[in-house]
């Protein structure tokens, strides 16, 4: 078992991603967000918004993102692997070949570049400082890192110390 602190704002999200070798649940100690994951049966987005004392489960392997919908959200993940991994969705987009993705799914590989080209690999909280998208209603910290650094790399959240909050967004 391993636990990881994660202090949000509103309107930031940590980014979609999922734990290859460990389930989570996601504990509300402060503040509201929503957990959504991808039921990979149903192929459906699920849902579950959380406010303190309310906890959501996220089966191991399922994708999955939290968005803040309110400032001071304080969460706690509580994995059941002593040192989950973790698989980006910043990593998966921009580390796949352009010419793979344009293959794959018939897709133009100049628009693709472009399209991706402002993802920051490993980006963990969003949206950028810089960020300034049509939904972009405030800004967020840098990017941090609250797993760990590197990609496909165990996270020990036992040693990683946060600096300041972490921003969750709204739906």
């Amino acid at each position: 078992m391993s636990l990881l602190d994660i202090f949000l704002s509103t309107n930031n999200v940590v980014e979609p991603h999922y734990h290859q070798n460990a389930g989570e649940l996601v504990y509300c100690i402060s503040g509201a967000a929503t957990v959504s994951l991808l039921n990979p049966l149903t192929k459906q987005i699920q849902n579950y918004p959380i406010r303190p004392g309310q906890v959501a489960n996220v089966p191991q392997g399922w994708w999955h993102y939290e968005i803040a919908t309110a400032d001071n959200t304080h969460l706690l993940a509580i994995f059941d692997a002593p040192t989950p991994e973790v698989i980006l969705g910043s990593d998966i987009l921009k580390f796949t070949p352009a010419n793979v993705m344009a293959h794959t799914y018939c897709l133009d590989e100049n628009q693709w570049k472009k399209t991706i080209a402002p993802i920051v690999p490993t980006t963990y909280i969003g949206p950028a400082n810089h960020c300034k998208g049509a939904n972009q209603h405030q800004t967020s910290p840098n990017h941090i890192n609250p797993y760990g650094n590197g990609y496909h790399q165990p996270m020990n959240p036992y040693h990683y110390q946060y600096p300041y909050s972490y921003p969750y967004g709204s739906q």
